[in-house]
């Protein structure tokens, strides 16, 4: 069976994307047509679908490196910020716009939060068996495509 891990990031995303928009699962806020995503950027996204890319990117990430928080999601979505005549420094991303979708992918089941044993010591969100199955059924549909872009993965 295919997997998350099989197939390329770019691909993955474009066909998780479609598939929770089609769902329904996420859904664009009023003040997401407002908002930057970052601190590092200068303008609002351009793209109109936005939010299901970016919740499609977030889903993915949960499921290969979960447990994850909202703060080491924003570093991975942060980027170089411009200081002027001074270099560069790291800048994270919005972690109002992570956890937003964070929350919506935990209302819709695809998401949960991992405790410690105690249910004291929040450590992350996980994905779950429902998200991970998920995952993996449009990691199988998007196979097709990968192997015509990238016809080495038809070894796999």
């Amino acid at each position: 069976m295919t997997t998350v891990h099989d197939i390329p990031a770019d691909l993955m995303i474009e066909a998780l994307s479609g598939r929770l928009v089609d769902d329904k699962t996420v859904e664009a806020p009023e003040w997401s047509r407002f908002v930057k995503t970052g601190i590092h950027r200068e303008r609002i996204p351009v793209q109109e679908n936005w939010w299901s890319i970016r919740s499609a990117a977030v889903l993915r990430k949960v499921a290969m490196k979960g447990p994850i928080g909202v703060n080491r999601l924003a570093q991975e979505f942060g980027g170089p910020r411009d200081r002027g005549v001074k270099p560069n420094s790291a800048a994270a991303g919005s972690r109002k716009i992570i956890r937003t979708i964070l929350q919506q992918l935990e209302k819709g089941g695809l998401i949960e939060p991992r405790t410690t044993p105690g249910g004291n010591v929040n450590l992350g969100k996980v994905i779950s068996s429902k998200g991970q199955s998920y995952v993996d059924s449009v990691a199988h549909e998007a196979r097709g495509a990968a192997e015509a872009r990238y016809p080495e993965l038809s070894r796999y």
